[in-house]
Formats: structure tokens, sequence, C-alpha cells
């Protein structure tokens, strides 16, 4: 798969999985995700999906600090429904990183490993999301102001031209290249901006 070379810039996400390490897996549990998963994911790389990718990893790093995060030990909570906006998209990142799913998740065994029910929206969080350690050891409450990072004054025009299909090659390559380039500056720029990064920290 050819991808942008920056994709290859972003720093990866490291957690321990239990389950990965019960089951053979993993053989030390370590699992690591990386920007490109959540890109195969979604089937695409936009804004929203570099988001999900960046609050989730802020977040763990956040409510875990110098520990490893567990994979299936925290509880996500969207402010939106599930169909609301890109809640959804949102949501699947986060759910392939921290292990959260909602009703149909992995239903555990003898009680441990449980995903189910760690997923959940439409929640009374003050952001657009919250994630919650289930050992008790915290909350993070997190959201992305997208429009701190604004996208190419030429964007406008070329968005309209490719989707109406009157873009030639060029211009279909240039439309291509602004939008990765925005998505490479959110993360990669922007990473670390709290104007664009909203995180706070409940004890």
């Amino acid at each position: 798969m050819q991808y942008p070379a920056f994709f290859d810039a972003v720093p990866g996400i490291r957690l321990y999985d239990p389950l990965a390490a019960f089951l053979g897996a993993s053989a030390d549990g370590i699992v690591e995700f990386s920007y490109l998963d959540a890109v195969k994911l979604a089937g695409h790389s936009c804004p929203t999906v570099a988001s999900a990718y960046w609050m989730t990893r802020l977040a763990l790093r956040a409510l875990y600090e110098e520990e490893m995060p567990v994979r299936g030990e925290v509880a996500v909570e969207f402010s939106g429904a599930l169909e609301s906006g890109v809640t959804g998209v949102v949501a699947n990142v986060a759910s392939l990183i921290t292990g959260a799913a909602a009703d149909g998740g992995f239903k555990g065994l003898a009680g441990r490993f449980e995903r189910r029910h760690l997923l959940s929206f439409a929640a009374a969080v003050p952001l657009e999301i919250r994630y919650t350690r289930r050992d008790g050891g915290g909350q993070v409450d997190a959201s992305a102001n997208l429009q701190r990072v604004p996208a190419s004054a030429e964007m406008s025009a070329l968005i309209q031209r490719c989707l109406d299909g009157s873009a030639n090659a060029e211009e279909s390559r240039r439309f291509g290249e602004l939008w990765q380039d925005r998505v490479r500056r959110i993360l990669l720029d922007h990473g670390d901006d709290p104007e664009v990064f909203v995180l706070r920290r409940n004890a």
C-alpha cells in the first residue's frame, strides 16, 4: 500500500492487552497501533480519523502517564449519538485502540476480558469524549477543535470540481495532496496544541 510519507512520522500507540496475552496472540501481551491502522479501519485518512487517533493517544497518555495503557480496561463515552455527525467514525477508531465495544463486543471468558458495554453514546459528558480507567485510575475528557487548522484556500474550488467530475488529473492530484497536508498539520504541527486538542483530567 502506498501512502503519504508523514503517516510513518506519527507516533504509534502501545498497550498491554491481557486477552491477547491469555490467548497467545501476543507472547508478551503488547500490541501496537499506528495511524496507518486507523486509516485502514476507516478506509481513508481525514481530519476526523486523525483527531480520533490523536485524542485517544493523548487520553491514554494522560490516564496512564508512565505506565503502559491496558487495552480492554478503558471505557469510552461520547457526548453525541452514534448516528450524529462523525461520532461513529471517531468511535470506530477509539474502539480499535482501546478495545472498548458496545453490545456486540466480546462477551468474555469465565467473567474475564469482557469488552461489551465499554463504548456508549449520548452520554452526559462535557466534551466530545470521556475516557475512564475501569480500575478507578481517573478520567480524561477530550475534544478536537479542527477549525483551528484550516484547509488551504484552494480546497473549496478543488473539492467541488472533484465531486462533480470536472476535475482533471492534475487537479485531482492537487486536491488529495492538500487534503493530506491538512491531516499532516493536525497531527504533526498541532498534536500538542491545547487550542486544537483539549484535554481535561479528572480525578
